[in-house]
């Protein structure tokens, strides 16, 4: 009896595979994106939406631009963001401050000057170390690492090839939301002068006896 049942739900499993297989492309590709988005809620990957949907890459491409258009022109309050391969829906900028005043307690985390320097070396470098982090800081960044981790503006993706096989870190699509960027490939171009005030910053930091409990950084506070 169990192996009947295990051969019908095989032969239901095909079924469903050759249906998604031979699935007719949407009448209206920008509304069944659209309507996808909105019920997944989190970011959907290209790939994803291409093969649900029976769309080509340029013909996903066109729906987006379809919809961003749509909501430029309209003056809604939503909007298509852009994160690396995915694709999520979301609320426009401009009305952030009313989402505020009903949510009452949004999520807001503090950036020190320790975490953003520490942060900038990770999206600039990444996949990096723990160790290559702090080569080029010159000091301890165990508790750094661990507040961004804590934030989601970063994440694990993977261990080195070396002895120890030491983690490795990037950055979050949480990241790339948090400082409105689409890509990493967005981020402005590391200055000679931006590396000189990372070290600077890191000598003073190793001079100053237990900085970082002080309180007495520059904080930047980022909400999301």
């Amino acid at each position: 009896m169990m192996q009947e049942e295990e051969i019908k739900a095989g032969q239901d499993t095909e079924e469903i595979t050759e249906q998604v297989k031979e699935a007719k492309k949407p009448e209206h590709p920008e509304a069944a994106l659209e309507a996808i988005l909105f019920a997944y809620g989190n970011s959907v990957q290209k790939d994803r939406l291409m093969e649900t949907l029976s769309l080509t890459e340029e013909e996903l491409e066109e729906a987006v631009k379809k919809l961003e258009e749509d909501y430029a022109s309209s003056g809604r309050g939503i909007t298509i963001t852009r994160l690396e391969d995915s694709y999520q829906l979301g609320t426009k900028s401009d009305y952030y401050e009313p989402l505020i005043r009903l949510a009452k307690n949004p999520r807001r985390y503090t950036l020190t000057d320790t975490v953003i320097e520490t942060l900038s070396i990770i999206a600039y470098k990444q996949p990096v170390t723990k160790a290559e982090i702090e080569k080029i800081r010159g000091v301890s960044s165990d508790h750094a690492v661990n507040r961004l981790i804590e934030y989601d503006l970063i994440e694990e993706v993977g261990r080195l090839d070396a002895p120890g096989k030491p983690l490795l870190f990037g950055t979050t699509e949480q990241f790339l939301r948090a400082f409105g960027v689409s890509s990493i490939s967005d981020l402005p171009e590391m200055s000679e002068e931006l590396k000189e005030e990372l070290k600077e910053q890191a000598i003073i930091e190793a001079s100053e006896e237990l900085a970082d409990k002080t309180g007495e950084d520059e904080n930047i506070t980022v909400e999301v």
